[in-house]
């Protein structure tokens, strides 16, 4: 057993350069996990909103783990290979499988300690570093109580522990597969010369074409968010077809171009390429779809989190904002005059003033739009929710004084691209477009409809008459309601709003609305869930950024040292018929400037196509600000671009100090 954890602890040391990263990685995603498990678990009423800030963070702990598995895996791939040949050897030395594998369960005993161990560790040393970022995110007050989640450490300790025993299943069934022979020639075994499959480069290329098709042609959020997993999935495969095929397609041009294969700083490293294009292209594929998904979840949770308090005043336009829904026109086209009084009252009774009054009545329904003809919608086509205005309210709002005949409308195009000069009701009238208006500022439910927006300032409110009967003979019908919001004199300084409470109570106890529904919204009260939300996601979508390009930097590491190794003897070779250093370091810079810029290149594409369906996205979260969408994807792409470029610099100089002689026999 002495001996078994002797040559089990001998392998690690003496395989130490592929081994640290593979612990590394190990323990940077247990500490991850940890605290991300921990921070779900904060007492109640740590954190702002704290029912969606545990959603977000248990989805991302769940998303860390399931990346984790993969990537795990991915790297302990590389050591099994490299260790291959030292199995072997104990084989032809008298060793049985059963030694071998007592080995191995020593060595992923060990590794899985000390990735526990230290991970569990560093999770707990940083955990309340972390929970002061996220409070301080979130907005939330901070206190200095250091907290040990028991739960997200058994559960952490639980998950992860089946993870290294994973891990050593799949090395067991490996080894106990292979006679001595094969493991002898794994490593130096290079690939068969693939053939240029132009079928599945084209495909790719199709696959590819699609998914930007769809992001540039889809106009509705609810439909981007239909098609955005759709896309995602369509990318994936066409970036994985397109590397492996198409880079074999790319050096087979490049050899066939005798002015530049020919030549001493290109002729070997083309030369190699080919040989293991289909290994090196999923790797290359792998990295470019990991550097898309931290471009896109960093630039978009960015831009959510510095554009929280435009989102909030998108949602809730005013301080306060209250509407009324009626039953039927009657009670709509009431006197309003007591619901006014009674939300004066209550306004002054709370020592405060109101400002920026906006008042408005509107009758609106779900239909369907086609060629001019609205019809109710029954679960067909792409929903419009339409809404009426009559022209005197619309005129009080906005301080004009238009006029309206009947049978005309004004549409307000905001939110909506319909550029027609009339509408109809199916089986109804036929309106007019008399003109197009802008700046319309709709009340917060409205503006957080994530269907298409289509207002019509109407000449009164007979106009809806046709609507209702309409829906009506479909069985569906319409909301009738009265929006009145306004800002108070002073900022609440809490989530606590005595506004909104005391409206809501002489509603309730003054039976304001006896033949409808009062609703009270208040921008106070809900902002401590919008920036723990967007906190929170924030956070998120650094830690994971934070670990997927750590992952990026792995494999492009492994692929290097790997790789290396591989073409150490072709350039023993090569320097014994009169290459020099300077020729290595030459040749090495061509292999990796050929294909190592192509995943960033190809991920700045991902993510220019990408653009307008992430813009989509953050509409249903309230955010119009396309500024700082630009900016702020700017921004991660530059950050990427400079840490992808230093990699490519130490992992350049790693390949070049194992080939040259400086590296492992």
């Amino acid at each position: 057993m002495k001996l078994y954890r002797h040559l089990a602890w001998d392998g690690i040391r003496k395989n130490s350069r592929l081994y640290v990263p593979y612990l590394l990685t190990g323990v940077g995603a247990v500490s991850f996990f940890y605290i991300l498990v921990a921070l779900s678990r904060l007492p109640e009423g740590t954190l702002p909103g704290s029912g969606s800030v545990q959603v977000i963070l248990n989805l991302g702990s769940f998303v860390l783990w399931v990346f984790s598995l993969l990537l795990l895996f991915y790297t302990h791939s590389f050591l099994i290979r490299r260790r291959n040949r030292e199995f072997a050897l104990y084989n032809v030395l008298g060793m049985g499988k059963r030694d071998i594998a007592r080995i191995l369960c020593w060595e992923t005993l060990l590794s899985g300690g000390i990735s526990l161990a230290g991970g569990l560790a560093l999770g707990i040393l940083l955990g309340k570093l972390a929970e002061l970022g996220l409070l301080r995110m979130v907005g939330a007050a901070t206190d200095m109580v250091y907290r040990v989640s028991a739960g997200g450490l058994l559960l952490t300790l639980g998950l992860y522990a089946g993870i290294f025993l994973l891990i050593l299943i799949s090395s067991l069934v490996r080894v106990g597969r292979s006679t001595a022979v094969q493991l002898m020639r794994s490593q130096a075994e290079g690939e068969k010369p693939p053939r240029a499959n132009w079928a599945l480069a084209v495909l790719g290329i199709l696959l590819l074409a699609g998914a930007y098709y769809l992001a540039v042609t889809i106009r509705e959020p609810l439909a981007a968010l239909t098609w955005f997993f759709a896309a995602v999935l369509m990318v994936i495969l066409a970036t994985y077809l397109l590397f492996i095929s198409g880079s074999v397609a790319l050096c087979r041009l490049l050899q066939k171009n005798p002015r530049f294969y020919y030549q001493k700083r290109h002729f070997v490293s083309v030369s190699s390429l080919v040989y293991r294009m289909k290994r090196n292209g999923a790797g290359l594929a792998s990295i470019c779809i990991l550097g898309t998904m931290v471009l896109v979840m960093l630039s978009s949770t960015t831009c959510l989190y510095f554009g929280a308090e435009d989102s909030l005043h998108t949602r809730y336009p005013r301080d306060e904002n209250i509407t009324a829904y009626f039953p039927d026109r009657a009670s709509q086209s009431g006197d309003l005059t007591p619901l006014r009084t009674a939300v004066a009252d209550a306004v002054r009774r709370s020592g405060m003033s109101a400002a920026n009054v906006w008042e408005y009545r509107s009758v609106s329904s779900v239909m369907t739009l086609r060629d001019g003809v609205l019809s109710p919608n029954e679960g067909f086509g792409n929903p419009v929710d339409v809404t009426l205005i009559p022209l005197a309210d619309y005129n009080a709002a906005m301080g004009t004084d238009l006029t309206l005949p009947q049978g005309q409308v004004y549409v307000c195009r905001s939110r909506t691209g319909y550029q027609g000069t009339s509408l109809t009701l199916q089986n109804g009238p036929t309106w007019q477009v008399a003109g197009l208006l802008d700046n319309f500022s709709p009340s917060g439910s409205d503006s957080a409809s994530v269907v298409t927006q289509l207002w019509l300032i109407v000449p009164d409110l007979s106009a809806a008459d046709a609507l209702e009967q309409v829906m009506n003979r479909a069985n569906m019908g319409v909301s009738r309601t009265w929006y009145y919001g306004f800002d108070l004199d002073r900022q609440l300084p809490d989530a606590a709003d005595p506004v909104a409470e005391a409206i809501r109570r002489t509603a309730q106890d003054g039976g304001l609305m006896e033949n409808g529904v009062l609703g009270v919204e208040s921008l106070a009260e809900n902002r401590g869930d919008f920036y723990g939300s967007y906190g929170s996601l924030f956070f998120l979508g650094i830690l994971l950024s934070v670990g997927f390009s750590l992952a990026a930097v792995l494999i492009i590491y492994y692929k290097q040292i790997s790789e290396g190794y591989e073409d150490q003897a072709r350039f023993d070779i090569m320097q014994k018929v009169g290459m020099t250093r300077r020729d290595i370091r030459s040749s090495i810079n061509s292999q990796l400037l050929l294909v190592f810029f192509l995943p960033l290149l190809l991920a700045g594409l991902h993510l220019a196509f990408a653009f307008p369906f992430v813009h989509k996205l953050l509409l249903l979260f309230n955010l119009w600000n396309t500024r700082l969408l630009v900016g702020t994807t700017a921004a991660s792409f530059l950050a990427f671009a400079v840490l992808y470029t230093l990699v490519y610099r130490i992992t350049s100089n790693a390949y070049y100090h194992i080939v040259s002689g400086g590296g492992e026999r």
